[in-house]
């Protein structure tokens, strides 16, 4: 009986895991794996590139869980720089490109896993371009960035477009590097991942580090100078003068594909899978990562969380699945933790606009506390934030904003999340306690006691 193929679209996190968890469940001659990748990296961590900027961590090579060679080693044909332009699923086979010598071909499939990731957004604007104007969503883009912030002398500025995680992220890379850094936010707060009333903290901690926050501004255009390069970045009745530019504005689900061959994608863009992440109503077609939605568990709706968490689960899910076994994928909570130099920033669950978007009923509470005893040395604050359905009391979302010790405590909320627990049974936790590491009453858990009166006072 001759080998089944499966096909990968995708040389990174959910597509390699796929393929590597398959080959690890069956023999060569049982399944033949082709990879297609059309960037010169496989399985690298895209979240590193910040760092790598800002000089924390090295780069590329260190960025690299597992070189295209190391993957051939195993078993898996991986195809580099090459592009995958169509889709045939009745006739089950796709349309490749060589980008190096233009060739073109059809591969046949047995299974097609899609791993094709996100787009980062770049809005149409003059001069978004130009030299000098950096996106963070490839090893390529990192060292573009890294050799643009390695140049130059005296007085360097650069502005960052958006400030989410990525703008945020690189603002610190920036200010690690030296640079006088301008942020451009067209919400009113930075962080617009958080309420905003937990932004503000974030913002006036941005501002405390010598960054300038500009919020409720759309930026218009890029200006360039004589020589082609970015000079600065137009806002409404002001420039603000950058030798580079960051855009952090996000990404979107990179779906034309699976668009132009009719697969079911959902309100973002992203496709529709089952919890196998098998493609709704096709039983050969596979998809993980960030061109996917996933189940948020709090809501019950489908959502767009690119995170490089889910795209490796999903991987391992879809790689079980074809090798013979079976595993699901059931859903997300929405955790996500970030850093901006020692500030810690964190949430999961629903925020405030997300619960009324649902129609949910709430309360919340906000705390201050610190991240050990207050009398243990290097005590540091934190801002607690929660939410709570009404009547019930079960917990809706998480957020929280501090120094060091602050960020990974938003894991017992995930987990009471998952649980589906309410604030009072939270309350009773069995939560680890030293004052090295905690006040006796873990801010967390005052968080929950100050909603679950909330909820008994409502």
């Amino acid at each position: 009986m001759a080998a089944q193929r499966l096909v990968v679209v995708g040389g990174d996190a959910a597509g390699m895991s796929a393929a590597s968890r398959a080959r690890r469940l069956t023999k060569p001659d049982e399944l033949e794996i082709v990879a297609f990748e059309r960037g010169g990296f496989t399985s690298y961590s895209a979240c590193g590139i910040p760092y790598w900027a800002g000089g924390v961590v090295d780069g590329p090579d260190e960025l690299v869980a597992r070189t295209p060679e190391e993957h051939r080693a195993r078993g898996i044909d991986v195809r580099m720089r090459t592009e995958v332009t169509g889709l045939d699923l009745g006739g089950q086979h796709v349309l490749v490109r060589d980008l190096e010598s233009g060739e073109e071909r059809r591969h046949g499939f047995d299974h097609l896993v899609l791993a094709t990731g996100a787009r980062p957004v770049r809005p149409p604007l003059e001069g978004i371009d130009a030299p000098g104007v950096h996106g963070v969503q490839t090893l390529d883009d990192g060292r573009a960035l890294v050799d643009a912030l390695d140049g130059g002398a005296g007085d360097r500025r650069a502005v960052v477009v958006g400030a989410g995680y990525i703008g945020v992220e690189a603002a610190e890379a920036l200010v690690r590097r030296g640079w006088a850094v301008t942020v451009i936010e067209r919400s009113a707060q930075p962080m617009a991942t958080l309420d905003p009333d937990m932004g503000a903290l974030v913002r006036d901690a941005m501002t405390g580090m010598g960054i300038e926050v500009v919020t409720d501004t759309e930026v218009t255009a890029v200006r360039t100078g004589p020589d082609g390069r970015v000079r600065a970045v137009a806002t409404a009745g002001r420039e603000h003068p950058a030798d580079v530019v960051v855009l952090g504005l996000g990404v979107r689900p990179e779906t034309a594909l699976a668009r132009e061959a009719g697969l079911p994608l959902g309100t973002s863009g992203g496709l529709l899978t089952d919890l196998a992440m098998r493609v709704r109503g096709h039983e050969n077609v596979w998809a993980g990562g960030d061109c996917v939605e996933v189940l948020d568990l709090v809501s019950g709706r489908t959502r767009h969380i690119p995170l490089g968490t889910h795209a490796n689960k999903h991987g391992q899910v879809i790689g079980t699945n074809v090798g013979g076994g079976y595993a699901t994928f059931p859903g997300v909570v929405g955790t996500a933790v970030s850093k901006v130099c020692d500030l810690e920033i964190a949430r999961t669950g629903l925020l405030e606009a997300q619960a009324r978007a649902e129609g949910l009923r709430y309360v919340t509470a906000t705390i201050e506390s610190t991240s050990r005893a207050g009398y243990y040395p290097g005590a540091r604050p934190m801002t607690v934030k929660m939410l709570a359905e009404r009547g019930t009391g079960r917990l809706l979302g998480v957020q929280i904003v501090g120094r060091e010790g602050a960020a990974k405590r938003v894991d017992v909320a995930a987990v009471a999340l998952t649980a589906r627990m309410t604030v009072d049974q939270m309350t009773a936790l069995d939560l680890g306690y030293a004052p090295p590491f905690s006040p006796v009453w873990d801010p967390v858990l005052v968080a929950a006691r100050r909603a679950a009166a909330a909820v008994k006072g409502d």
